[in-house]
């Protein structure tokens, strides 16, 4: 369908969780066009963003967004933004006598923000002349673009090659490139980002959050996004699993089903690779807030999808995910929240596509079937498809297994079984979805022979998963990539994301990659059943009363922890039938419990 605009409101609840928002949104706000000529694009920015106006007449485009992190958290950004800043009110000021005042330095900005402050004051940024880039250096004029487009895009594409900012990212508004609506950054004041006391580390604690003044905050902002949509399709909320958050979102997903019944409510918990100063009893902490966050966020969503490069979420979890042309550092949350943000782009486009959309209800309905509501991603990030060729050949390369990786810390099944999917491919932009084989040429695959795009993605898929239910889209638009995205790629990459013939001579640097193609799939299948089952024995290993009993000091009670612990394991059960729907004996299901 098209012409119809089926609104989204974005809820991202902690410090990890912003961090893969704000790359998120730097993704949307880079493929954002403010020329009225230009055609529309595929993925229609009206479903997530909101258009309003200032104090002094400007129209504005902001992020239907709440965000809510802890005191401390936001070093250089104003809780309130910079758009509708009225200035500052000194009428009230009526003392003659003298005054000492005493003003704390704020947080030094990096280079990156520096020139943000710059473009929005006017100015204009020196140009960094590199030999041997391949990405062109045009005017607005040259280029065809709005003189808006090119004052933020094309001139910080410009000088992309001067930030470096993996030494300088403290907290995810260091990267954030767009202005935030004054509704949307809620802070939580009874916990700190930093320091060791009054920390936001247990499940109890989060729980515990949603009232008084907290609940009243977000009630009110809710309503004022939520009153403003004509048709409020539902709700994508990025949670931290591994900290006291994952508490605080059980609570918020419980309110958005009560409160809002009927819309979607599709939630990823995000855990990065590793935390700072984690020690044996934080690790233990993380376990089960995992666990607990993953059985009430489920309970309340209508699907609930882990996104992590973790090698899985228990204390001693194998080595983080790795990826074919990708050099990025896991243990800087600067670079890993960049690869989710990036599938995370795939993962949630069929719902805001301009035509042929796929709302979240038939996400969730295509994926959350007889209870089984946690669903695993993965992803090719980038998607390996060379330059100039085909998605037949791309993918042909691939026969053995799947070009993706996971992204939930869950293994995919060898057996093929699956009880649903939706892969997304989006990025393939200037190249051929099918085989170019001249007459008489016999293909040299099944694939080369097919006549559409989808034929050739569902066939392939197909030979893997041959009797699994089957929904896929194809997005030509790729994910742009602008500052302060960081440059992590694989010199095999040419500025396109697709692969280079060759690579870059010696002493000459590799082109800033400016897209990349991602291909992601959503899956339900056995393998989430030992996921589960894994977290299962991994949080009932150990008396919790003995090991960790504050864990325990500001809830769930005993008895709700230990309830919580048998839904988890009712809930793994869900997915060990085979794919005829034969479910196994209960002796082979407590052999493995």
């Amino acid at each position: 369908m098209s012409g119809l605009c089926r609104e989204v409101i974005t809820l991202q609840l902690g410090h990890y969780s912003n961090f893969v928002g704000t790359h998120w949104w730097n993704l949307q706000d880079a493929s954002l066009s403010y020329d009225p000529e230009s055609p529309a694009g595929e993925i229609q920015s009206d479903v997530v963003f909101r258009e309003g106006q200032t104090l002094g007449g400007h129209v504005t485009y902001t992020p239907r967004l709440i965000a809510m992190d802890l005191k401390g958290s936001l070093r250089t950004l104003r809780q309130e933004g910079s758009l509708y800043d009225a200035g500052k009110d000194t009428s009230a000021v009526t003392w003659d006598g003298s005054l000492l005042m005493h003003k704390e330095s704020p947080p030094a900005k990096n280079s990156f923000l520096e020139d943000l402050d710059k473009l929005d004051k006017g100015e204009i940024l020196a140009e960094v002349d590199f030999s041997c880039s391949s990405q062109p250096q045009c005017s607005a004029a040259a280029a065809g673009g709005s003189m808006s487009v090119e004052s933020v895009n094309s001139r910080l594409s410009r000088v992309q090659r001067g930030y470096r900012l993996e030494g300088s990212v403290k907290v995810w508004s260091d990267f954030l490139r767009i202005h935030l609506h004054p509704r949307t950054i809620s802070v939580i004041h009874q916990y700190n980002h930093d320091g060791e006391a009054h920390r936001l580390e247990a499940f109890g604690q989060g729980e515990s959050l949603l009232q008084g003044s907290v609940l009243e905050d977000l009630e009110d902002k809710l309503h004022f996004f939520v009153e403003e949509c004509d048709y409020l399709q539902g709700f994508q909320v990025l949670c931290d699993l591994a900290d006291g958050f994952s508490g605080l979102g059980s609570k918020v997903t419980e309110m958005l089903q009560d409160s809002y019944g009927g819309r979607g409510i599709l939630t990823w918990g995000v855990a990065p690779v590793s935390h700072p100063d984690s020690t044996p009893v934080k690790d233990l902490y993380h376990l089960l807030n995992c666990t607990l966050g993953t059985v009430h966020l489920a309970n309340h969503s209508s699907f609930f999808c882990p996104l992590t490069l973790r090698g899985g979420l228990g204390r001693r979890p194998s080595s983080p995910t790795t990826f074919s042309h990708l050099s990025y550092d896991p243990s800087l949350w600067y670079h890993s929240s960049s690869v989710l943000a990036l599938a995370l782009d795939a993962l949630t486009a069929p719902y805001r596509l301009r035509n042929n959309s796929a709302p979240m209800w038939q996400l969730a309905d295509t994926l959350a079937v007889s209870g089984r509501k946690v669903v695993a991603a993965y992803g090719a990030v980038p998607f390996p498809m060379m330059h100039g060729g085909s998605l037949p050949d791309a993918l042909s390369a691939c026969s053995e297994a799947p070009p993706w990786r996971p992204l939930s810390a869950c293994p995919e099944a060898a057996d093929g079984r699956c009880y649903g999917q939706w892969t997304t491919l989006k990025g393939f932009e200037g190249q051929k979805l099918i085989s170019s084989l001249a007459p008489g040429i016999k293909p040299p695959t099944p694939l080369h022979s097919l006549h559409s795009g989808e034929d050739v993605l569902s066939s392939y898929v197909r030979s893997f998963y041959p009797s699994a239910p089957l929904a896929l889209q194809l997005v030509s638009s790729p994910s742009k990539l602008t500052p302060p995205f960081p440059q992590i790629f694989s010199p095999s990459l040419g500025a396109q994301g697709f692969l280079q013939n060759e690579v870059p001579p010696p002493g000459c640097p590799a082109p800033l990659v400016s897209s990349v193609p991602v291909l992601t799939s959503l899956q339900s299948g056995p393998a989430l059943g030992s996921w589960l089952s894994d977290l299962h024995r991994g949080a009932g290993s150990f008396d919790i009363r003995r090991v960790a009993p504050s864990f325990l000091s500001q809830g769930p009670e005993l008895a709700d922890y230990q309830e919580t612990l048998e839904q988890l394991r009712l809930l793994a059960r869900c997915y060990r039938d085979d794919s005829g729907g034969v479910m196994r004996s209960s002796s082979e299901e407590d052999d493995d419990d």
